[in-house]
């Protein structure tokens, strides 16, 4: 069990060139333990928020990671700390899995036994892909993987380092069912063992199902934040999503979520960008 930390995100902004995407955004302490789902329409700043908490891409305001802050610390302290998984996977690489991996765990500083580093990391690599049961594919180059494969192959690098808090961007998106679960139980397994777990997520049954707490993002600030129950609601996947739908209490699901259609500006009070034809894309 890890010790416990906080993450305190305040008056955060991030940008890509001269673009503001994530602006002001503010939320409340995220605890140890705790599995916080992003979600939100196309556009709405969740990549973009990982990527900065990730030190990807410039930000400022404040996010605290127990005594680091995280804007502006250096890559060696983030690199002990955090790990991200992006959302999109290189599919060219002559890498083998195992190989991937060592070289995610060789981001963090070492000592000077080369000798004795060699060993931690070729076994610290072996028991993460053990874990996420990909053990079969250690051998196997990234380049010849289906998109599923590569994709647990990319969370094995984001947890290798045995971060305190884990960024995950659409972590199961290209997955089947099965290893849909799997990682999520698996996200509630690491998140048991004292780490903070912020995972962007499309789908939101599998959200409200795993994570503790939900944030709806729309045009880069908080629309909502909570248990699932608080934060998905008719009115909110209105106002954000554009969508008529009906949320009801599940006792295994959660929540269960039926969209109905597409709602018209008059259903949101004139203030929601969609349309009887559909939401109108935003980049």
């Amino acid at each position: 069990m890890k010790d416990g930390c906080t993450l305190s995100i305040s008056n955060f902004s991030a940008w890509y060139q001269s673009r503001t995407v994530v602006d002001g955004l503010s939320l409340p302490s995220i605890q140890a333990g705790k599995v916080v789902a992003l979600v939100g329409p196309n556009g709405a700043g969740k990549s973009t928020l990982l990527r900065a908490l990730a030190g990807l891409i410039p930000a400022k305001g404040s996010a605290r990671l127990g005594p680091l802050e995280l804007i502006g610390c250096s890559a060696g302290e983030r690199a002990n700390r955090v790990g991200f998984m992006p959302q999109g996977f290189p599919a060219h690489s002559s890498l083998t899995v195992l190989e991937s991996v060592i070289v995610a765990f060789r981001a963090m500083p070492r000592s000077t036994d080369l000798d004795h580093d060699r060993r931690v990391t070729g076994l610290r690599a072996l028991s993460v892909l053990d874990r996420i049961g990909i053990a079969h594919l250690g051998l196997r180059p990234l380049d010849q993987l289906s998109g599923g494969q590569r994709q647990l192959a990319s969370l094995a690098q984001a947890i290798v380092r045995d971060p305190l808090l884990l960024l995950l961007d659409e972590p199961t998106s290209a997955l089947d069912l099965r290893h849909q679960v799997e990682v999520m139980e698996l996200l509630r397994s690491l998140a048991g063992e004292g780490r903070i777990v912020i995972v962007v997520l499309h789908d939101l049954t599998l959200a409200a199902r795993w994570a503790d707490d939900i944030v709806l993002l729309d045009h880069g600030k908080v629309h909502a934040s909570g248990s699932p129950d608080s934060a998905i609601t008719s009115g909110t996947l209105a106002s954000v999503y554009g969508v008529r739908a009906r949320v009801e209490a599940d006792p295994l699901a959660g929540l269960r979520i039926t969209v109905d259609g597409t709602t018209d500006a008059s259903d949101t009070g004139g203030s929601h960008p969609a349309s009887r034809t559909g939401r109108k894309w935003r980049k």
